[in-house]
């Protein structure tokens, strides 16, 4: 049997000077290699607290959090991050930041260049490979955020709720773009995000977490077809009944 990318088994995360405030509360959970996880809830519930545990940014109290058979002890090469704010280098281009995550690792490949060209080209951003941060739009200063965390290799994506600040035109793009990459390199990606359309039509299951302490109240697989289209999926009515069900479970009316 195959192990699972993450593994997350009565995991608890406390907070204050007595370790009094509990965020989450034995949490378990599986993410199995390729597969794209959304993580749903209200806000305060521990989303992006499990994220940064995930990520090895942030210790936890109890119970276990694993990569690859591995206790989550740090940060790690195999995970890259996209937060909610770009945090673009301001007196670097666009490919100059997507540069910086190969220079952190103090390794400069021969190919380097070539693969700022064809990560500027996943990115649709082949024109803007000179302009600086504040000459973009947040939408492309959040696809270069994601081709920075790209450029690294990683085989797991974090994200953040990446999309959160953007208008909803921005986002659906956004969404669309993400998933093409993620189709065509296949890496497993964990994404925190408060939408419920969104959840359901990028991941394959979505975990539903209850308000603070944060437990997860249901996995739900998303049982759709891919490739997905935004139109195409939403007209579906399996797309629907995952809105009825979903919003049922984070008591939306």
């Amino acid at each position: 049997m195959t192990s699972p990318f993450i593994h997350v088994e009565k995991l608890t995360k406390r907070f204050g000077d007595n370790a009094e405030v509990i965020a989450l509360d034995n949490i378990s959970f599986d993410i199995a290699d390729s597969e794209f996880i959304a993580v749903l809830g209200p806000s305060g519930c521990g989303k992006s607290t499990l994220l940064r545990i995930a990520a090895g940014l942030i210790p936890y109290e109890e119970g276990r959090a694993q990569i690859l058979g591995r206790d989550i002890q740090g940060p790690s090469p195999e995970i890259g991050i996209v937060f909610q704010k770009a945090n673009l280098l301001p007196w670097r281009d666009v490919a100059g930041n997507l540069r910086l995550a190969i220079e952190l690792q103090k390794q400069r490949p021969a190919d380097l260049e070539q693969r700022v060209t064809d990560m500027l080209v996943v990115l649709g951003l082949q024109d803007f490979r000179t302009r600086y941060p504040h000459e973009l739009s947040g939408g492309m200063q959040q696809r270069v955020a994601i081709g920075q965390a790209l450029m690294a290799n990683p085989r797991m994506l974090l994200m953040d709720e990446p999309f959160g600040a953007l208008d909803a035109l921005t986002r659906d793009r956004l969404n669309v773009e993400l998933l093409r990459m993620w189709q065509a390199d296949q890496k497993t990606v964990m994404l925190v995000t408060h939408s419920i359309a969104e959840a359901i039509f990028l991941a394959d299951r979505v975990l539903v977490m209850s308000a603070r302490p944060g437990r997860v109240l249901q996995d739900i697989r998303i049982d759709l077809p891919r490739p997905r289209d935004p139109r195409s999926t939403r007209e579906l009515p399996a797309f629907g009944k995952y809105v009825v069900q979903l919003s049922e479970m984070m008591g939306v009316t």
